[in-house]
């Protein structure tokens, strides 16, 4: 499949979520079947290099492609969206620099073709890198790596904001190895992991969060669990760097596709009572569509940025920041239009409200974001 195959395949998918969204709104977990048939549209070609048939050749060229097809997803179902989107978004660790330099150039090179393959035979990626007192920065990770008699890497620590826990086959995390000064990039394979400790893996907390409420990203303890670490390792920075832009412009399409969904939901209820708006409903409904019509924009200008083929991570980390902003005001402004029912769970508003108020807290969150962006308001913009 090409991704123009693939889009249509997961936006034919998406319709049918579409049709269940009242039912799927009130669902506090994830269903297998919609991963499955996710795979089976083709979703999972996102994470495999084009050499091999996937969808990825670079991050120029392949981010777009690839966010457009998480954002026909967000309109339809903002839980299974987001867990989709971390797939290729781990994925592109390896798939973003598609070498390491010696002496790491051919175990590179094999773990990156391997990784490739997994998810060719139907394996999804998923992170579980966040860990209380981090402030969201995988640098400051403190959980601890450390090798066995074997030479096999057993980590221990505890990790919130897991997504896609249970349905992942593999996540990817964050540890500091015995003897390194810094945190590293780390892998774990939680094939039919049993979370009672007896594997080393714990759930310690399921995730009750208020938006993007079925994502499943359980708060996990590790006690001697095994890990795979990086094969190009010490380079935990340069891998971030390296795929950045294609991860935040991932996360910006998903809640981009929620606020259109929203805005045209509500166009829908509001064009037969247009002339009777209040003055206030008037101009409150002409912001809300201002700030969805700029949130689409920035998206663009970052996909452009990308593709010129210079460095773009700033760019695509003020998308996503000033993304996070225009849609929480705006889906705010539509509840405001639309009155007190938005408050009921009978309306998708209000869900919606809160799901896209997730964007601001993803990787990375507020605060990392806004440290970033005084870092990069310094240099030219791109």
């Amino acid at each position: 499949m090409d991704a123009a195959e693939v889009l249509s395949n997961v936006t034919a998918v998406a319709r049918g979520f579409a049709a269940e969204r009242a039912a799927r709104q009130r669902r506090r977990g994830l269903e297998r079947a919609d991963f499955d048939a996710l795979a089976r549209a083709g979703f999972l070609l996102t994470g495999v290099p084009a050499e091999r048939g996937g969808l990825f050749s670079d991050v120029a060229s392949s981010t777009r492609p690839i966010t457009e097809i998480v954002r026909a997803l967000g309109r339809a179902d903002p839980s299974v969206a987001l867990v989709s989107s971390m797939h290729p978004a781990v994925i592109a660790f390896w798939l973003a620099l598609p070498q390491a330099p010696e002496p790491h150039a051919s175990a590179w090179a094999e773990q990156r073709r391997w990784v490739g393959e997994t998810a060719r035979d139907g394996k999804w990626w998923g992170t579980i890198t966040s860990e209380p007192g981090s402030g969201g920065d995988v640098a400051k990770s403190r959980t601890a790596a450390r090798m066995d008699a074997r030479g096999d890497y057993r980590i221990s620590g505890q990790k919130h904001f897991g997504s896609g826990s249970g349905i992942s086959a593999y996540m990817i995390t964050s540890a500091l190895a015995e003897g390194d000064s810094e945190a590293d990039w780390f892998f774990l394979d939680m094939h039919g992991t049993a979370w009672d400790g007896s594997t080393g893996v714990k759930l310690i907390a399921e995730w009750d969060g208020h938006g993007m409420a079925a994502t499943q990203s359980h708060a996990l303890s590790f006690d001697g669990a095994h890990a795979v670490r990086f094969a190009w390792p010490g380079h935990l920075s340069d891998l971030i760097g390296g795929a950045a832009a294609f991860i935040g412009t991932l996360f910006t399409a998903v809640v981009l596709g929620i606020v259109e969904e929203a805005v045209e939901t509500a166009r829908q209820q509001l064009a037969p009572r247009a002339d009777g708006l209040r003055a206030y409903e008037q101009v409150e409904w002409a912001q809300a569509e201002l700030e969805a019509w700029t949130m689409a924009q920035v998206y663009e200008g970052a996909l452009r940025a990308i593709e010129s083929g210079r460095p773009a991570r700033g760019a695509a980390l003020r998308a996503k920041t000033a993304g996070a902003q225009l849609a929480e005001s705006c889906l705010g402004r539509l509840c405001r239009v639309l009155g007190g029912g938005t408050f009921s769970r009978r309306s998708p508003f209000g869900h919606w409200f809160e799901d896209v108020r997730a964007l601001g807290f993803l990787r990375p969150p507020w605060g990392l974001a806004f440290d970033g962006l005084i870092i990069e308001s310094w240099e030219p913009a791109g």
